[in-house]
């Protein structure tokens, strides 16, 4: 079952102490925000999501950190406290709304080892940046998917990832693939439309 478009009209928000309480390692936050880049996602996609993250538990220092690939910045890591009150230029407090979410592969892949894996990935990614031909090969991956065009091959994300590419390829390392129509780029919706992500909480920003 696929998260309802309408899942955030549908579920009260739960303040942010008690949901980061259930926070597993690889939790999606699916976002549905009202600033510009986030308006563009959600014009490509037609869809209300306009970012994804994942999230992790650093219990040796009692954070709950969130990693994410983000415009002019790249993959970079904020804790979950910060990821919910402002976004990535500034803005505060968050223009939108955010969704915790869990992919069902992920209890099947508890194990140390394959999660150490998934890991390794997510967090060695940390400081990679955009360029400007980065970003120019992003828009228009962008492109292609609101005209529904098959994503040229040489167009496909190297190291300079949408946010969603980002969470799909750590995803990847798990052996979860993430289902898209492989029109422009994986997108925040696709995650929503797996049947295998299902909706935690809402997090009252």
């Amino acid at each position: 079952m696929t998260i309802d478009p309408n899942i955030l009209s549908a579920l009260a928000p739960r303040p942010y102490a008690e949901v980061r309480e259930t926070v597993r390692d690889g939790d999606l936050l699916l976002c549905s925000a009202t600033d510009g880049f986030s308006r563009l996602i959600r014009w490509a996609t037609k869809s209300p999501w306009s970012h994804v993250a994942i999230a992790y538990r650093l219990e040796e220092i009692d954070r709950v950190i969130v990693l994410e690939s983000v415009e002019k910045i790249g993959v970079r890591a904020v804790p979950l406290s910060s990821f919910i009150s402002r976004t990535s230029s500034g803005v505060s407090p968050y223009p939108g709304q955010i969704l915790l979410a869990r992919h069902k592969g992920m209890s099947a892949k508890s194990r140390r080892q394959p999660m150490k894996k998934m890991a390794k990935f997510a967090f060695g990614r940390l400081g990679d940046k955009f360029s400007t031909r980065d970003m120019a090969r992003i828009a228009l991956r962008i492109a292609f998917g609101r005209f529904e065009r098959r994503m040229p091959r040489s167009l496909g994300a190297r190291n300079a990832f949408i946010c969603s590419e980002y969470v799909a390829r750590c995803f990847k390392e798990l052996d979860l693939e993430i289902p898209w129509d492989g029109l422009g780029f994986i997108a925040p919706c696709d995650f929503a439309l797996d049947p295998r992500v299902e909706a935690v909480a809402q997090i009252k920003t």
